[in-house]
C-alpha cells in the first residue's frame, strides 16, 4: 500500500475520505469487539479503528500487534462522537475506520517507553539512540535544527554570501583547545589535525578575493565536555572583506531575524541591544548576560571604604569591590542552610565568604546585619531595599565578585523562575579585551583568537602593554548563552607578528606554524571580519533542552564516548602496523 498522507496531520479536512497511513504503534486497546491503536509517525499521532464490520481480517490482524510494531493501513476518516474528542492532540476530533492492515515488520520489548519525560539513563538512551529519536520531543527538536540550517542557507544565499567546503583534514595550528590528531599512513610520524574552526581556511578564502563566504562547519576540540560542549559540534560560519563590524552584525541580526521567523514564527526587534563587555562585567557578572530579568550587581565599594568591618574595608583598601545582588521578596524562602550552601559554592571563584543580610520590617537580620546597621539608611536608598528583600555581599578582587555574583545571579533567578523561557533576548557584547588570562595554563591567551584585530588606538600596546589592549571583536548572546562570537582580523603581517610575540610565540615558531598565513599577509590581503553561531547551542535554546546532545542526532555522551557503537575503540594490529603506531602499555 502506498502512502497517502502523515499520520499527525489528518484532521477534520480529510473526514469521509480514504487514506493509506504507515508508521509505529504507539498503543494499543482491545475492547472485544473494536481494538483501537494510536499511529505514530513523524508528524504525530492519529488514532485507528478496527472492527469485524469493517475488515474482518484486519481486525483479527491488530490483535497480534504490539508497541513499535510497523504498519501500514488503509481507511476511511471519520469525525469521533462528542464525548471522545481529544483536544490534546491535533487529530483529536477524528479517527480512521481501517479497512486493511499490513504489517510490515515486528519488534521487541523497548528498553524505554518511546515518549515524553521518559525514565531512562542518559547512556541506555543513547546506546539505543534510534529509538530515542523516535520519541515526539527529540523529533521536534532535530526538526527545529533542521529549520535552523534551512533558514540560514536561504538568508546567506540571498545576501551574496558563498558556500565553501573547507578541509577537514589540515595542520596542528594552536586554537584553544586541543586537537584530534588523525595519523598518516603515506607519512609515518606526521599528522593531520581535525579543525577547531575552519578560521584560518575562511581569512585565507578572504585572500582569494571571495569576498563573501559562509559554511555550516563541522568543528572539533578535544576538551572537557558539559551540557553545551561536544567534542564535534557544528557553527555556522561565515566571512567578508571591505565591511565594518557594524556591517557584519547587521548581516548577522538579518540571519538571526530569519531564522526566529521561520523556525519559531518569533518576528525579533532590530537592532540588537549591545554593551561593552566592562559594562556587561560590572552589571551582570558575566560576558553573557541573560537580560530576562533584573537582579543587577550593585557596586557598593565607595560605601564600605570607610566601614568598621574589616573584611569589607580591606578589600576596598587593596584595589577590590564590594558589590552586592538583591533577591526580591525571597527572604522567607532561603535559610541560613540554604545561603550556605552558595557560598561553599562560590569559593571556586576564589571567594573567601558570602554575606548576607534580610530585610525583616525595616530591619536588617542577618550573620552581617550589625555590621551594615551603620549604613542602613543609604543602602536602603542605593539598593531600593524592601521588606523580605535577600540581600547577597561579595567582597572581592573585580573579578571574583563578578564570577561569584554573577553565579549568584542566575542561580537564583532560575530557582525562582524570575524569566519567561519562552522569550528570547538577543545581546551584543563588544569591546572585549584582546587578552585574558588562564589561571589553568597561568599565561595571557587570546580572548578569541590570535587572528583579531586591535583596536585602532591600541595597536602601540601590542608592543609596550598587550595586556591592556581591547579587541575589534563581538559575540552574540541570547538568554545568558555565547550563541556566536567574530571580530575584525588581522589583515596585515607586521600587525599579526606583534600579536604572536605578545602571546609568546618566538619568531621561528610562529613562521612554523602559521608561514602559510604570515606569507599570504604578503599578498595584498583585504581587511576582512566574520563571526560564527553555534548551530548546536542555538537549537538547543530554541528547543528549549538543557543540553545540546538533544539537538545532535547521534552526539557523544559525557565521557566523550558514543554507547551505541561503542566508540571510541581498539583497532586491529594491522590498521596500526599500516600507520606504523605502536601502542604501549
Amino acid at each position: 500500500m502506498q502512502r497517502t498522507n502523515y499520520c499527525g496531520l489528518i484532521t477534520e479536512k480529510y473526514i469521509n475520505q480514504t487514506v493509506t497511513l504507515a508508521g509505529w504503534v504507539q498503543k494499543k486497546r482491545n475492547l472485544g469487539n473494536l481494538i483501537f491503536v494510536d499511529l505514530r509517525d513523524r508528524e504525530g499521532i492519529v488514532q485507528l479503528v478496527f472492527s469485524q464490520d469493517r475488515g474482518q481480517q484486519a481486525f483479527i490482524d491488530a490483535a497480534k500487534l504490539h508497541s513499535e510494531d510497523v504498519i501500514s493501513i488503509q481507511g476511511q476518516v471519520v469525525a469521533r462522537s462528542e464525548a471522545t474528542i481529544n483536544e490534546q492532540m491535533a487529530t483529536g476530533h477524528v479517527e480512521v475506520e481501517v479497512q486493511q492492515l499490513e504489517i510490515l515488520n515486528t519488534a521487541k520489548t523497548v528498553p524505554f517507553n518511546i515518549e515524553d519525560q521518559v525514565e531512562a539513563t542518559e547512556d541506555t538512551k543513547l546506546k539505543y539512540r534510534y529509538l530515542d529519536l523516535r520519541r515526539p520531543e527529540m523529533q521536534r527538536a532535530i526538526r527545529i535544527r533542521a529549520k535552523i540550517t534551512s533558514a540560514a542557507h536561504q538568508y546567506l544565499d540571498n545576501n551574496g554570501f558563498i558556500d565553501i567546503e573547507t578541509p577537514d583534514l589540515a595542520k596542528s595550528t594552536p586554537e584553544g583547545a586541543r586537537d584530534y590528531l588523525v595519523p598518516s599512513r603515506v607519512y609515518p610520524g606526521s599528522f593531520y589535525a581535525l579543525p577547531q574552526s575552519p578560521q584560518l581556511f575562511k581569512q585565507l578564502l578572504m585572500g582569494a578575493g571571495f569576498d563573501k563566504y559562509y559554511q555550516i562547519a563541522r568543528c572539533f576540540r578535544d576538551e572537557d565536555l558539559r551540557g553545551d560542549r561536544q567534542p564535534e559540534f557544528t557553527q555556522i560560519d561565515l566571512e567578508t572583506s571591505f565591511l565594518s563590524a557594524q556591517q557584519i552584525q547587521d548581516y548577522t541580526e538579518g540571519l538571526i531575524a530569519q531564522v526566529m521567523h521561520d523556525a519559531m514564527g518569533i518576528d525579533v526587534k532590530l537592532p540588537f541591544p549591545r554593551i561593552t563587555w566592562n559594562e556587561a562585567m560590572d552589571r551582570f557578572g558575566s560576558d553573557k548576560p541573560d537580560t530576562r530579568f533584573g537582579m543587577e550587581l550593585q557596586d557598593l565599594s565607595e560605601i564600605f571604604q570607610d566601614s568598621d568591618f574589616k573584611v569589607f574595608k580591606n578589600a576596598v583598601a587593596n584595589g577590590g569591590q564590594v558589590k552586592a545582588i538583591v533577591v526580591k521578596n525571597a527572604a522567607n524562602q532561603y535559610s541560613r542552610k540554604n545561603i550556605d550552601a552558595q557560598q561553599d559554592y562560590i569559593k571556586r571563584f576564589g571567594a573567601q565568604g558570602l554575606s548576607w543580610f534580610k530585610v525583616k520590617q525595616g530591619q536588617f537580620n542577618g550573620p552581617v546585619a550589625k555590621f551594615v546597621q551603620d549604613k542602613m539608611q543609604v543602602l536602603q536608598q542605593r539598593l531600593a531595599l524592601a521588606d523580605n528583600d535577600l540581600v547577597l555581599l561579595v567582597a572581592a578582587s573585580k573579578k571574583v565578585c563578578a564570577d561569584s555574583l554573577g553565579y549568584l545571579r542566575k542561580y537564583f533567578a532560575k530557582e525562582l523562575h524570575l524569566y519567561d523561557e519562552n522569550q528570547y533576548n538577543f545581546l551584543w557584547v563588544v569591546d572585549w579585551p584582546l587578552f585574558e588570562y588562564d589561571e589553568g595554563i597561568h599565561r595571557w591567551i587570546a580572548a578569541h583568537h590570535p587572528f583579531t584585530m586591535p583596536n585602532e588606538e591600541d595597536l602601540d600596546l601590542l608592543e609596550t602593554n598587550p595586556h591592556q589592549a581591547h579587541a575589534q571583536s563581538y559575540d552574540i548572546v541570547l538568554n545568558g548563552y555565547e550563541l556566536g562570537g567574530g571580530s575584525i582580523r588581522i589583515h596585515k603581517r607586521s600587525i599579526q607578528e606583534k600579536m604572536f610575540k605578545a602571546l609568546g610565540f618566538t619568531k621561528e615558531r610562529a613562521e612554523k606554524q602559521f608561514g602559510f598565513l604570515l606569507e599570504a599577509l604578503d599578498y595584498g590581503f583585504p581587511p576582512h571580519g566574520g563571526l560564527a553561531i553555534g548551530l548546536d547551542r542555538f537549537a538547543m535554546l530554541l528547543a528549549h533542552r538543557q543540553n545540546i546532545r538533544d539537538v545532535i542526532a547521534f552526539p557523544k555522551n559525557s565521557k566523550a564516548t558514543e554507547p551505541m557503537m561503542q566508540a571510541p575503540s581498539t583497532v586491529s594490529q594491522q590498521q596500526l602496523d599500516d600507520l606504523d603506531i605502536e601502542i604501549q602499555k
